[in-house]
């Protein structure tokens, strides 16, 4: 295990591994939901996973929706690449800037959650549903966290070709 933990990065632990842990412990107290695992080794992978979730969730969901609210305004992805190459600290800030996303996405979907019990409270048929629910929005979140990479990747070539 402590192999493993060494060969986590610092961005998987803080974009990761903390956010979902925190989202677990936070769930735990502000619902009746329960994710806190027992194992320490299933723990780590499942609160790992959570916090990829949180992390696509920030992502795909709340950097497009600052961005459209013009909260936020980002540089080319081209001017980032080359501004990389002369500041390292550039990559360092942009880890930092990803931990703050992901935490605005862990608070969002503690809302949600907290939203989602008061729902089933009313509602119990909807827990019906929620591995359906749950299955598909994962595969859809997935599916457009790949569409994205996979645009990162194809603009870090064609900026590394110029």
């Amino acid at each position: 295990m402590k192999d493993l933990l060494d060969k986590l990065s610092s961005y998987n632990i803080f974009n990761y591994l903390l956010p979902g842990v925190i989202f677990v412990v936070l769930a735990e107290g502000l619902t009746a939901f329960h994710f806190i695992q027992k194992d320490i080794v299933l723990g780590v992978f499942f609160y790992y996973f959570i916090g990829l979730i949180i992390s696509r969730l920030g992502s795909n969901v709340i950097e497009p929706l600052l961005k459209r609210a013009k909260f936020i305004k980002f540089s080319s992805y081209e001017d980032f690449v080359s501004a990389s190459k002369k500041d390292e600290k550039l990559n360092i800030l942009s880890e930092a800037n990803n931990m703050y996303r992901t935490f605005c996405s862990l608070f969002s979907l503690l809302i949600l959650l907290m939203a989602y019990e008061l729902l089933l409270n009313r509602f119990p048929f909807m827990g019906e549903w929620n591995t359906v629910v749950l299955v598909l929005g994962l595969l859809g979140l997935f599916c457009f966290s790949y569409k994205k990479q996979t645009q990162y990747i194809t603009k870090r070539i064609e900026s590394t070709d110029k």
